[in-house]
């Protein structure tokens, strides 16, 4: 069993677990559930940088990332630099985050958020638009080509952004549907946890134009971006190289200020 798969294992267990406990009626109720959301894809479109910045405490591969920063302090420094949106990971057992992570970040900014999470069930989606998200990410490794389908167009009717994430070409083929907005290339192998910028420049030819693509994982430099721009990429999600620092928000600030 892969590292996925645990998380998956994990996360249908903490998904029921949920359900029994707060009914989908006490998230409709929320004041964010009802709120405007802005869309992640229209911004990365307009962008000259398309940063998406993360906010991570920890990860499988790194284990702790930074256990110190507030999501607050960072959401502000985030916006101040010029990102175009910020991703938050919700999941608690392999990434030290929390859904009061997202609420913290749509109270402290107005960028468009990303919930970060490993979604299996549509309860998740509604979670994610009851607690602020903008978007939120699924993941074309751990769902069936019916549940993208599903999922994101249930996504859509609650107007958020999805972003669909791949990792090959198989799961590029079996996720290219019209109810996405981004395309995102995950560059890590989720077996080894090597990292190769040669995953997005393959698979970016076969995605169409109709999508917004977005590089993820291992993008470390403003040589990396300029790289992977002429394939067409308008997203990079950069969550590690920003969370090392003592200050992500100025590292972003720094970051963005090399890159235009």
């Amino acid at each position: 069993m892969n590292i996925l798969d645990k998380i998956v294992k994990d996360k249908r267990k903490e998904v029921e677990l949920k359900k029994e406990f707060i009914p989908i009626a006490a998230y409709e109720q929320l004041p964010s559930f009802g709120m405007k959301t802005t869309s992640l894809s229209k911004k990365l479109r307009a962008s000259n940088s398309g940063i998406i910045a993360e906010f991570k405490r920890k990860s499988p591969s790194k284990s702790i990332i930074n256990n110190t920063a507030l999501v607050e302090d960072v959401a502000i420094g985030y916006e101040m630099a010029g990102v175009c949106g910020m991703s938050v990971l919700t999941d608690e057992i392999y990434f030290g985050g929390t859904m009061d992570d997202l609420i913290n970040a749509r109270e402290s900014c107005s960028l468009p958020l990303l919930r970060k999470e490993f979604i299996i069930d549509e309860y998740q989606i509604i979670e994610a638009k009851a607690i602020g998200a903008d978007a939120i990410l699924l993941i074309a490794a751990i769902l069936t080509k019916a549940e993208i389908k599903h999922f994101s167009e249930f996504a859509k009717r609650l107007n958020l952004d999805v972003l669909l994430e791949v990792h090959n070409e198989d799961e590029l083929h079996k996720s290219i549907m019209p109810s996405l907005d981004m395309l995102g290339v995950n560059n890590r192998n989720l077996k080894t946890f090597e990292v190769s910028l040669d995953i997005s420049k393959e698979l970016s030819q076969l995605i169409p134009e109709d999508f917004v693509k977005v590089s993820e994982s291992g993008i470390s430099s403003v040589e990396a971006i300029k790289e992977l721009q002429p394939f067409g990429y308008k997203g990079f999600l950069i969550g590690e190289n920003f969370m090392k620092t003592d200050n992500p928000g100025e590292s972003a600030k720094q970051f963005i200020k090399s890159l235009i």
